[in-house]
């Protein structure tokens, strides 16, 4: 064990106990292993994409809407307050949390649904799985292997999610989606921590469209309580501040909640080592009641943002680009990039979604107006 990682639990990730790279390098002598995989997310070219990959709103919409990237950063810092209460592997939590969306197609979950739909009879389309390929194979940049050359760990916390047929094409990591059992502590806790950035921060994006109301959001128990809080606490206070300071509390709510949930999980289990914790039941976890409260929240946005009119209506835009640059590069290949043409051997369908999958918002729309949309410039 590493001086940087002494004070982990015995349950806690050990870059020295890892699994290991697919490809087999030399250790660091100033950084763990971990560490490493962080440093090699944040240099991608895939993360640096995430600036103009959206979470609802589509990126030409507003600067202040969030982002993939400044998701998966809010991700990283709740997951590492969390991982360091836990005392499990910080370093490990935060490469998790920068590389869960790598694989994420242009136009948030839309994107994902359209990209699926034009791959039904090409193996289908799962953003877990392609976050995984591209740290496996789509990165170019070292001489010695395709990919990021990631550790066990980093990813099997990145695949949070696979069908059963490709978890078998996977071998040791894919294992665990057919006999039911867990990954590491710190994969269980990042997916968590998405869960409450996106959960809130979403409130605080449609708050600022004007697509949610503070009227709608009084029958949202999590929200009407902290609300009620911070009115109490603060007579007087309206406008963002109000809205920032209600969502501050709430995040440090679930926070709290699954740092003492998990806390007792983790007593109650006893387990001895990491292999432990992955044969054990899921521990990192809220309380039945903020778990509750937190499935309430996430019914009203679906209801109410994720559904709302100007919001389909986008999103049906988002999915038409799609599946038409889909069908173009399938009915004509000579219309794509040379690496991703088929002509030298290879799966054209998959090539195209490797493709698509990777552009951004601005990119793919440009890309769309490039091949459909004639002008005198043209």
């Amino acid at each position: 064990m590493t001086d940087l990682e002494s004070h982990l639990a015995p349950y806690a990730a050990h870059s020295t106990q890892s699994r290991g790279r697919v490809h087999a390098e030399s250790a660091s002598s100033s950084r763990s292993e971990f560490q490493r995989d962080r440093d090699r997310v944040i240099h991608s070219t895939a993360f640096r994409r995430l600036e103009y990959k959206t979470q609802v709103f589509v990126n030409h919409e507003g600067d202040l809407f969030r982002t993939r990237l400044t998701h998966s950063l809010e991700v990283a810092q709740i997951a590492r307050s969390i991982a360091r209460n836990l005392r499990v592997n910080e370093d490990l939590v935060e490469a998790i949390s920068l590389a869960h969306d790598l694989g994420h197609t242009p136009f948030g979950h839309a994107g994902q649904d359209a990209l699926n739909l034009c791959m039904k009879n090409h193996g289908g389309f799962e953003h877990n799985l392609q976050s995984l390929l591209v740290v496996d194979e789509l990165e170019e940049r070292y001489g010695g292997f395709n990919g990021l050359n990631l550790t066990f760990e980093t990813r099997e916390g990145i695949l949070k999610h696979c069908s059963r047929v490709n978890a078998a094409a996977l071998g040791e990591l894919g294992r665990r989606f057919l006999e039911g059992a867990q990954p590491s502590l710190e994969a269980q806790l990042a997916n968590l921590a998405d869960e409450i950035a996106y959960n809130n921060h979403d409130i605080d994006d449609g708050l600022r469209s004007g697509l949610l109301t503070l009227e709608q959001l009084d029958e949202v128990p999590m929200w009407g309580r902290h609300r009620a809080e911070v009115t109490a606490a603060f007579p007087g206070i309206n406008g963002r501040r109000a809205i920032n300071e209600t969502v501050r509390r709430m995040i440090n709510t679930l926070i709290v909640d699954l740092i003492e949930t998990t806390g007792r999980n983790i007593a109650a289990a006893n387990p001895k080592n990491i292999d432990a914790v992955r044969a054990a039941g899921a521990l990192v976890a809220f309380s039945p009641k903020v778990h509750e409260e937190a499935a309430a929240l996430k019914r009203f946005l679906f209801r109410h943002l994720y559904r709302h009119y100007l919001v389909m209506r986008m999103s049906a835009k988002a999915q038409r680009i799609i599946s038409d640059l889909f069908g173009a590069f399938m009915q004509d290949s000579r219309l794509l990039p040379p690496q991703y043409q088929a002509s030298h051997g290879g799966d054209q369908p998959r090539l195209i979604s490797h493709y698509i999958a990777g552009m951004t918002d601005r990119y793919a729309i440009r890309e769309h107006r490039r091949i459909f949309a004639v002008s005198e410039s043209d």
